[in-house]
């Protein structure tokens, strides 16, 4: 059944502004460096996939799937999951209203944005634009960029990359305004996936970088040192470069905040990052001390512990550290962006912190002698041939799960249908962008890419996956 599109999320519109270089909460913030010795930052992920199962076959949120088919599963929890969507724009103005000093880091897809839209769920969408666009609450609230539709980022096609950092941002300038995505300097890759083949994360720290993003949220055990060791215990509670080299022998790098390991959703649920930050101390770049900080991102609606004791834990720590009059010293919650302000304003440079690559890319380099890109796909074959642990999947918060192995019937699909698209529209006209069937391929090639099409295994979720691949091989052809 062929489903009318009738209205296209806004992904796509005149040229964005350039993201400004200038602070964001520096202006406004009420922590002081002196007076802290280490710091936590907390992170909600938030994501619905939009899957092909309206009543005539339309484009809807997975979430209104669920209110429409409440015994299925855990449909019944579809409620529960709104609520959570929305529920930061009631916490953040009781904490501040109740003298608390708090601090929250928001990703949500560009899926699920669009899902509330068509559902008409203003009440989840105006509880954030006040905490967004309300200038009593921005010093405690950062937005996080992402892919728009949840694209795990190695298995993505490099041509693509882009196209999702950039449809995110116009999504969110649509709902959000101009000033709004100013302020939003840190991104946040679904499944906290970092690639590691040399000119896949070459890519896309340019792309991000293109885009105006200044770090990256990382998790620990995706990088290394660039002696290909892991990082030292102190190391991960501070900055670092994230360096990546191309096979063409070029480097380009960016500022990333380290994700400790561990089980994510009761960490930020339970408010740990907090007790661990309490037994931190401060550290030294270049003799000058800063406090160190911890943090953590886990799904925002997931799981019990989320729907039920981040509500409670998360007040009563805010409680705790108001009562103790240490809202603005010692240990303290503090935003990404902020933190690195706070830092860089004291003359530490980017180029200061240490510098650290993709895991695994350690073994390529030290295998090649001189770097071109024959000699680097050379080196790689070599290693997937020689040695059982390398790979260039990349890495995320869990190695558990592959986003490639076993997927070849959605990933040769969706490899397929870019190369489509960019051979149709990739022109140097201005005018195609604008054009109704550009815009709506773009749709169907982002979202073919979403990860949830591989990570609920093959069955119902790769039929959706080949139903968007045969609309949008419609469309192009």
């Amino acid at each position: 059944m062929t489903a009318t599109l009738t209205k296209l999320p806004p992904i796509f519109g005149a040229t964005l502004p350039k993201i400004s270089s200038d602070p964001v909460f520096l202006p406004t913030t009420n922590l002081r460096l002196e007076s802290m010795n280490a710091s936590f930052a907390c992170a909600l992920h938030m994501h619905q996939p939009t899957i092909p199962a309206g009543m005539n076959g339309e484009l809807i949120s997975n979430l209104q799937n669920m209110f429409e088919h409440p015994n299925d599963g855990d449909n019944h929890n579809a409620g529960v999951f709104a609520w959570c969507y929305g529920r930061m724009g009631e916490f953040i103005p009781d904490l501040v209203a109740q003298g608390c000093n708090p601090r929250i880091m928001l990703d949500y897809s560009g899926n699920l944005l669009w899902g509330l839209q068509q559902m008409g769920r203003e009440d989840v969408l105006n509880n954030l634009k006040r905490i967004t666009c309300d200038r009593q609450f921005q010093p405690y609230v950062e937005w996080l960029g992402t892919m728009w539709s949840h694209a795990v980022v190695p298995s993505t096609p490099i041509p693509d990359l882009k196209l999702h950092i950039q449809a995110w941002q116009h999504h969110f300038a649509s709902i959000f305004g101009i000033d709004a995505l100013q302020r939003v300097r840190g991104f946040s890759p679904p499944e906290m996936h970092l690639p590691n083949h040399p000119d896949t994360l070459f890519e896309y720290i340019k792309a991000l970088k293109d885009c105006g993003y200044q770090w990256l949220l990382v998790q620990e055990h995706s990088v290394e040192q660039l002696d290909g060791s892991g990082l030292p215990q102190d190391q991960k509670y501070i900055p670092n470069q994230l360096v990546a080299r191309n096979s063409s022998g070029e480097t380009i790098s960016i500022t990333a905040l380290i994700k400790t390991q561990g089980s994510d959703t009761k960490l930020v649920a339970q408010m740990q990052p907090y007790f661990e930050a309490k037994t931190r101390s401060k550290q030294l770049i270049n003799d000058r001390a800063i406090p160190s900080l911890v943090s953590q991102i886990a799904d925002g609606e997931n799981g019990g512990v989320m729907m039920n004791e981040y509500p409670r834990d998360v007040f009563r720590v805010y409680h705790e550290i108001r009562d103790s009059g240490n809202n603005n010293s010692g240990t303290v919650a503090i935003n990404g962006t902020e933190y690195l302000e706070l830092i860089e304003s004291t003359g530490i440079r980017a180029d200061d912190y240490p510098q650290i690559q993709a895991v695994q890319q350690h073994k390529i380099w030290q295998i090649v002698d001189q770097v071109t890109p024959e000699n680097v796909e050379k080196a790689i074959a070599q290693l997937k041939q020689n040695d059982d642990r390398f790979h260039i999947d990349g890495a995320s918060w869990t190695n558990d799960l592959s986003w490639v192995r076993g997927y070849e019937n959605v990933l040769e699909p969706m490899t397929e249908l870019s190369a489509l698209f960019h051979q149709k529209f990739d022109t140097n006209d201005p005018t195609v962008m604008e054009r109704s069937d550009y815009q709506e391929a773009l749709l169907y090639n982002l979202l073919l890419q979403t990860s949830c099409f591989r990570y609920w295994g093959q069955g119902t979720w790769t039929d959706y996956a080949r139903e968007i691949y045969r609309r949008g091989k419609s469309v192009l052809s």
